[in-house]
């Protein structure tokens, strides 16, 4: 018998009820033990169903080792296995067999499911941690379709302290989720209230220095300079105060219109007055919410690099008065260290804070990296402060942690070797972070999943405090109240999705087949492009292998070699693509290149269109490989599953001869001549040739014969008697 050796809260054990009936989705703040709900629920289902396993997947590597840890410590089972991607995919496959319980991240799994080298049958319980991450093409959103197309024993169980506010969001993760019921809790409910630590929230607001208002002076005219010349030009409108939000989207669009052929000058201008704009919005934002070092490190990057990006939009700026004045003042605020105030009073805070209690442990959230490292140098000049910096793995500036040392930094900070972290969003998600005291945020977030995950980092254990820096009329305090609203609006839309749910009309039938219809070998590098869950989707049968030539084999005739509509250009740039025609001319009888994207080809790089056009020449009549054109992933699919059913299915459909050579024999001639005539394909030409044995008989029938005939009908008999019998005009 499987057993837990801790105590279940009230509310727990209540969400519980929910979890043993259907598939829920739990949201409970951040430090109220969701996991331990998913534990209680693999527990009962694995004793329900003995000879099934559970998956417990969430997104990182320290949140997999994490929860691993709680698994084994929170109950008697002893063959549970942690599935990373440091872990062979052979050793998995063996794993797979023996385990009951597997902690797993997401990208781990998706990748044994297309190979098929593990089966979801026996999978009583699928936790998903972190679950308002299971949304569009996110590994969560496959394993879920897989998962409910192949269990014996669904149940699907998603943890999040926040879905977020929009309500077709959280409507999209209960779908991909295959949800029926919905749990909320908050720290004010009855049930959850007893367990409650108390929680003190402040806010500083703080004033921008006259110097730093110089400086936003003239970077705010600049701005204001190049949205008037955008409105000038007049190719696209913008509300009166655009955010940067509004420009990015007025640029993408814009961007669209080239993609599909414009060449219309006025749109890359307005392209670029829109770049140049956004880049002194983020200058603004730096100088405001940051301080001044951060934006002196900015402009360092647009006038000290001007030379290796000669783009227009850099061009401007580098002679942009407003921005060679911003820059000027800039750099003598850093000569003098005048630093924002929201530094000098972030130290404040920590020092009275450690002065209260030594034993104090904090942790600072910030956005930007730069500053983060400033702050952490800063902080260590403070008495009794041992502080680190907590990144992710991603190499930004120079910086990252590997995370083997995010783990080991979380450990020490537990152990009260480190009493002070200065971490990015890598702190907010998920990770069991050791009891803190205080957690600031050096600038509010916008999200509420963000503010909901930062707040959950205190008052789990012991009374806790939040601070939230805020400079006054900036960015910092839109971002503060859109958080706040945001937050409201999330537990609305749950209610209402959630009274959706128990009134739909539950389903009794899976509603998916298994059968594939047809088989395609793909190379394995092409397994992080997402075109593999898009033929998996489709029914294609997919088998990866280590090609040396194509991207896709359909048979010994066919290799087909996809290319974004980038890497094709970027391929005649670094000359790939002569090397890889040759060998798809030389292996397959029915070679085919693929061009996926809808960006204008001749734009993408600096390359003259005759060198484009003179090589797609090339490779179609010199070569004698056609190419092919799709929008993206999707099409991309879906073509070559059509070529894969043609191909290993001959009969499935016969080809128009109209669409092939011109027919030679008298049979060929005389179907193609038929195929010739309104609505008629080959396989109604060859009923009426069977019928009525020549094309003279055909031409002479009446509308009432040619009816007759099966596939032709009354009103394409018409249509061929009309044809057949009007005058032709020059």
């Amino acid at each position: 018998m499987l057993e837990i050796n801790f105590e279940p809260r009230l509310y727990q054990e209540t969400i519980l009820e929910s979890c043993l009936k259907d598939n829920t989705l739990i949201v409970l703040p951040t430090g109220r033990g969701k996991t331990k709900v998913g534990i209680l629920t693999i527990i009962k289902r694995l004793n329900n169903y003995s000879k099934t396993k559970a998956l417990f997947l969430t997104p990182t590597k320290p949140l997999a080792n994490q929860i691993y840890e709680e698994i084994k410590n929170s109950t008697n089972i002893e063959n549970i296995s942690l599935f990373t991607g440091a872990i062979p995919p052979k050793k998995r496959k063996e794993l797979w067999e023996t385990s009951r319980i597997i902690v797993s991240t997401p990208q781990c799994i998706e990748n044994d499911l297309l190979n098929k080298a593990i089966d979801l049958k026996q999978v009583s319980t699928l936790i998903i941690d972190e679950v308002h991450r299971a949304v569009q093409d996110y590994s969560y959103t496959f394993i879920g379709k897989e998962y409910h197309k192949t269990s014996m024993h669904e149940r699907i169980i998603g943890l999040t302290a926040s879905p977020g506010s929009n309500l077709k969001k959280i409507e999209e993760i209960c779908k991909n989720t295959y949800a029926k019921e919905i749990e909320v809790r908050t720290d004010n409910d009855p049930d959850v209230k007893p367990y409650v630590q108390k929680l003190e929230m402040k806010k500083f607001i703080i004033n921008l220095p006259e110097e730093f208002k110089e400086i936003k002076n003239f970077l705010k005219n600049s701005f204001d300079s190049k949205l008037l010349k955008i409105r000038e030009v007049g190719v696209i409108n913008l509300p009166s105060k655009p955010s940067k939000t509004d420009l990015l989207n007025a640029q993408a669009k814009l961007q669209g219109e080239l993609a599909r052929g414009s060449k219309d000058y006025t749109v890359f201008r307005s392209i670029s007055l829109i770049a140049e704009a956004i880049k002194v919005s983020h200058a603004i934002d730096m100088l405001e919410t940051q301080g001044n070092n951060s934006l002196n490190k900015y402009l360092d990057t647009i006038f000290n690099n001007s030379e290796k990006r000669q783009t227009k939009a850099m061009k401007n700026l580098l002679i942009d008065l407003n921005i060679k004045s911003a820059y000027v003042l800039s750099k003598k605020l850093k000569e003098k260290k005048v630093k924002h105030p929201k530094q000098i009073k972030l130290k404040e805070i920590i020092q009275e804070t450690v002065k209260r209690n030594p034993k104090s442990k904090i942790i600072i959230f910030n956005t930007y990296r730069d500053l983060i490292s400033e702050l952490e140098i800063d902080l260590n000049e403070l008495e009794g402060i041992n502080a680190r910096l907590f990144i992710g793995q991603a190499k930004k500036k120079g910086v990252r942690l590997l995370q083997k040392e995010q783990i080991e930094i979380l450990n020490k900070f537990k152990e009260g070797e480190y009493n002070c972290l200065v971490s990015s969003s890598i702190g907010e998600e998920g990770l069991d972070i050791p009891k803190v005291d205080l957690v600031i945020f050096y600038e509010p977030t916008p999200s509420a999943i963000r503010h909901i995950q930062r707040v959950g980092r205190t008052a789990r254990t012991d009374k806790g405090e939040v601070i939230i820096l805020i400079t006054k009329n900036t960015k910092d305090e839109a971002y503060y109240w859109a958080a706040f609203h945001k937050e409201k609006k999330m537990y609305s839309s749950l209610i209402e999705i959630r009274k959706k749910l128990r009134t739909q009309k539950q389903p009794t039938l899976k509603e998916f087949s298994n059968e594939k219809t047809s088989l395609v070998y793909v190379d394995s590098r092409e397994g992080n492009s997402g075109i593999l869950k898009k033929l998996h989707d489709i029914g294609v049968d997919i088998k990866l292998k280590s090609l040396v030539t194509a991207d896709f084999i359909i048979s010994d005739r066919i290799g087909i070699e996809r290319k974004t509509t980038k890497d094709f250009v970027n391929s005649l740039i670094d000359k790939r693509i002569f090397s890889q025609i040759k060998d798809l001319r030389e292996n397959f009888e029915k070679p085919l290149i693929i061009i996926e994207g809808e960006e204008d080809i001749y734009s993408i790089r600096n390359i003259h269109p005759n060198a484009i056009k003179g090589m797609l020449a090339a490779i179609t009549i010199s070569y004698g490989i056609p190419i092919i054109n799709t929008k993206n992933q999707k099409e991309t699919a879906e073509l070559i599953r059509v070529i894969a059913l043609r191909e290993q299915k001959p009969n499935i459909k016969e080809i128009g001869l109209r669409l092939e050579k011109k027919p030679t024999s008298t049979k060929d001639q005389q179907e193609f001549i038929i195929e010739s005539l309104p609505s008629i394909g080959p396989v109604t030409a060859k009923n009426i040739l069977k019928k009525l044995k020549s094309i003279d008989k055909i031409f002479s029938a009446t509308q009432e014969e040619l009816t007759s005939i099966d596939g032709v009908g009354e009103k394409r008999a018409q249509e061929i008697k009309r044809i057949i019998k009007e005058i032709y005009e020059e």
